[in-house]
């Protein structure tokens, strides 16, 4: 088999077919010597050290065009709210600027080595929930973006991410780019360990948090691990029973969604009565469908509970203005909740560059990736079709737990010690996720023994975080300049 290109330029990547779920990344059956081939070849073409360029073409595409692209299929009144959270900050710009840096990731080089992709691998999306067996486990935890693609795309957004949040808690560069090279360096060494695994011992392979802190209890400073053992208490309480006594009230002896707007508005307010009745048989209908993309023993559990309830939520940062519903389901009685997030999926930013999806439904694409890339996914996750009675189309969604034990670090303010070992944390996981759907033994055989392919995504990255601070500022303009419009503080 010819190798694959080692650049990825829109002419060539529009023209690429991702076959339907994984088959885009499906391994031959070569031997362990062939595929060390591979990866060495690949190095040979595509020498490592080249992987810190960023050299943008005068013709990039501006990045507010791409903003406004995205926007033209959103809710139009909630995209004010997307601006304003990017605006927060040159981190929350770059949380909602994924379809900009795939724009410009698909403008590098790469070794032509194929896995399941994130598509927005950053630091805040990655986070600890809860597994079905009940642990605390540390993972990935958003796959809207997630297609087959080149791995490197991951490792750059991953690292990218770190020096512009490092800018942001005001550490020198120096110690940014320590950080980076940890944390590529341990994507590196945890791709080497795969490499030399059984195929079944790297599907077994998991994060368990509470395990992992244990383990290296004695390399943190004992503030930072009561820090990060309160964090894990408060995520256990995160839960549909926690969710169900802030966001509902009792009215006329049933439990109703509070309305908090514009964030959390209820059918009923969003639409007409007779409309809101006819969305809630929608969504209704939608539930009873979506349960066949389900196990059948979750799907005899999810009926077991009765729908009562919908409102519209506004969530994440990119996600903004994207459609989602939060549904509330009782049990046996109303200590018995579930919440249930009915989100858009709507074509993955990298499907422009990288190749269509070989899903027919954006939502199963969804679902399909973080089963392939999760250690352990939500027991609730599917998807189905849904038919909007109001704009008279058919859009995609995929189904999860609202909340199940969900934590995430929080990046502001970290000190760079505990930023170093939350980015290791991220490097070992995302290298696990690659392993079970790309070539793991030709990617260790490309990064090798040494640290060549980690100072060049530091310095990659630091060039990245200069053009996401340009990127920020010109959304910041467009603002001022009354060209889009904003709303803040939400």
């Amino acid at each position: 088999m010819p190798p694959t290109p080692t650049k990825t330029p829109r002419h060539v990547t529009k023209q690429a077919s991702a076959a339907k779920g994984s088959d885009a990344s499906r391994l031959e059956h070569r031997s362990m010597a062939e595929r060390v081939e591979i990866g060495k070849a690949a190095r040979k073409r595509v020498p490592r050290s080249c992987q810190a360029e960023f050299d943008p073409a005068p013709s990039r595409p501006d990045p507010i065009e791409l903003l406004e692209d995205q926007a033209k299929s959103r809710v139009p009144d909630l995209v004010p709210i997307r601006y304003g959270r990017m605006l927060v900050s040159p981190f929350a710009f770059y949380r909602g600027g994924a379809r900009i840096m795939a724009s410009d990731l698909a403008e590098t080089r790469v070794s032509g080595i194929r896995v399941q992709l994130c598509g927005d691998a950053h630091l805040s999306n990655f986070g600890v929930f809860a597994s079905p067996e009940r642990r605390l486990m540390f993972d990935l935890n958003d796959f809207d973006e997630t297609l087959p693609g080149p791995w490197e795309w991951d490792v750059k957004r991953l690292a990218a991410s770190l020096a512009v949040a490092g800018r942001e808690n005001l550490y020198p560069r120096k110690e940014r780019e320590r950080i980076v090279r940890a944390t590529v360096g341990q994507y590196r060494q945890a791709m080497r360990e795969f490499a030399a695994m059984p195929n079944l011992a790297v599907w077994y392979a998991r994060l368990d948090i509470e395990t992992t802190l244990q383990r290296f209890r004695s390399q943190f400073r004992a503030k930072a691990v009561r820090g990060a053992e309160a964090n894990l208490a408060k995520a256990r309480t995160r839960d549909s029973m926690r969710a169900f006594s802030k966001l509902t009230r009792m009215v006329d002896g049933e439990p109703r969604i509070i309305s908090d707007p514009p964030l959390i508005v209820p059918v009923e307010e969003v639409f007409p009565e007779a409309t809101a009745e006819q969305m809630t048989d929608v969504v209704r209908d939608f539930i009873r469908g979506y349960r066949r993309s389900l196990q059948t023993d979750r799907r005899l559990l999810l009926e077991q509970y009765r729908f009562v309830h919908l409102a519209r939520k506004v969530v994440g940062v990119g996600s903004v203005g994207t459609r989602a519903w939060i549904a509330l389901f009782l049990g046996v009685d109303p200590q018995d909740p579930l919440f249930l997030q009915v989100k858009e999926a709507q074509p993955s930013v990298l499907e422009e560059f990288a190749g269509k999806s070989g899903y027919a439904s954006a939502g199963e694409r969804v679902v399909a990736g973080q089963h392939l890339m999760q250690a352990s996914s939500d027991i609730f996750l599917g998807w189905r079709r849904m038919m909007n009675p109001i704009e008279g189309v058919e859009r995609d969604f995929y189904v999860r737990q609202l909340k199940d034990w969900k934590g995430s670090a929080e990046i502001a303010n970290m000190p760079p010690e505990n930023m170093d070992a939350y980015g290791r944390l991220c490097g070992w996981t995302l290298a696990r996720a690659h392993a079970r759907s790309g070539d793991r033994v030709a990617i260790a055989a490309y990064l090798g023994g040494g640290d060549t392919f980690d100072r060049a995504l530091a310095q990659f990255a630091e060039a990245y975080a200069d053009q996401n601070e340009a990127d920020y500022g010109a959304l910041s303009d467009a603002a001022k300049r009354g060209e889009i419009t904003t709303q803040a503080g939400l």
